[in-house]
């Protein structure tokens, strides 16, 4: 996949092309952009994903703040993964929301992204005000010269949408997301020093302060995981909340426990990838308590862990 710079600078042939936000790049965008490949097939034409470096409302609400299930880069490389052949950076501006829908495919889409056709996502809306439908962008494209086609809606996996997505990691239910985006959520952060009582109850965990600050952090409680770190992978048990029986306040601390590893983790970067959900943060009557729970999530974790590798060797 070969992608095209701020400033188009990169010569290109006529596209097939489709456009939105892609948060996540989940199976929704899989499907539309499989489309997007099939025209291009029958065109014998590139085809290619036109998309944005931030969150078209952040350019329209300077103190809003989305909640994302990726980056930029990160979504660049899952489109990578879709087997598209160009991936348009558009720099979303104060001009181009106040462009009519017709205005943009002509001075932005025909004019300065040369699209030959343009796939619409059957729900999609772009232009000022985003008034306007189908049967609107396909006369537009009539007088513009680019050939407007709808998308089929993907069927049998109920609605899948990024902001259905983010709702299911609030709740936790990260397996059930991992089954719309089609692969396991992250987070990614730096390891920094804690207050160290983890290894006093006999479970050392690695603090996370998270660099990925506009990403969605799943519901408070305990997760089974896979860690990245140093270009490797380790099981360990994520958790996730405010530690109530430890009386940390309104902290939120992010802690993983490594299975299996002795070094040290300190300033490092990780990754951590949430396989399933063990349970919920409580608040327990006294630190044993606490210690008898730990020792259970991690029998637990284990077990999951366990059966996570036998179905996806």
């Amino acid at each position: 996949m070969l992608l095209i710079d701020k400033e188009h600078k990169t010569g290109h042939p006529p596209l097939v092309a489709t456009i939105g936000f892609f948060d996540g790049v989940h199976t929704g965008h899989r499907f539309l952009i499989d489309q997007v490949k099939r025209e291009a097939g029958l065109r014998n034409l590139p085809a290619a994903v036109i998309t944005f470096p931030i969150h078209p409302r952040t350019v329209l609400q300077k103190d809003y703040q989305p909640a994302l299930l990726c980056g930029f880069e990160e979504k660049v490389n899952r489109l990578a993964t879709t087997g598209i052949d160009y991936c348009v950076c558009l720099d979303f501006t104060v001009g181009i929301s106040k462009l009519p829908a017709r205005e943009f495919m002509k001075s932005i889409l025909k004019d300065r992204l040369n699209v030959d056709t343009l796939v619409i996502g059957y729900d999609h809306r772009f232009g000022h005000n985003r008034e306007d439908g189908f049967d609107d962008y396909k006369q537009y494209g009539d007088e513009t010269g680019i050939n407007v086609i709808e998308a089929e809606e993907l069927t049998g996996h109920g609605h899948v949408s990024s902001s259905r997505i983010r709702r299911l990691l609030g709740e936790g239910q990260v397996r059930m997301a991992a089954g719309l985006l089609s692969y396991n959520y992250t987070i990614s952060g730096k390891i920094v020093e804690g207050f160290k009582v983890g290894r006093t109850i006999g479970f050392p965990t690695a603090n996370i302060q998270i660099w990925e600050t506009y990403k969605v952090i799943p519901a408070f409680g305990v997760y089974a995981v896979y860690v990245h770190v140093d270009n490797q992978q380790y099981d360990g048990m994520l958790y996730i909340g405010r530690r109530p029986t430890l009386h940390n306040g309104d902290s939120i601390s992010i802690e993983v426990n490594l299975f299996d590893f002795d070094g040290d983790l300190y300033n490092k970067d990780l990754t951590a990838e949430f396989l399933d959900f063990i349970r919920p943060d409580e608040k327990f009557s006294d630190v044993e308590t606490l210690k008898e729970h730990i020792r259970r999530d991690k029998d637990r974790v284990k077990d999951v862990i366990q059966r996570y590798k036998q179905l996806n060797p």
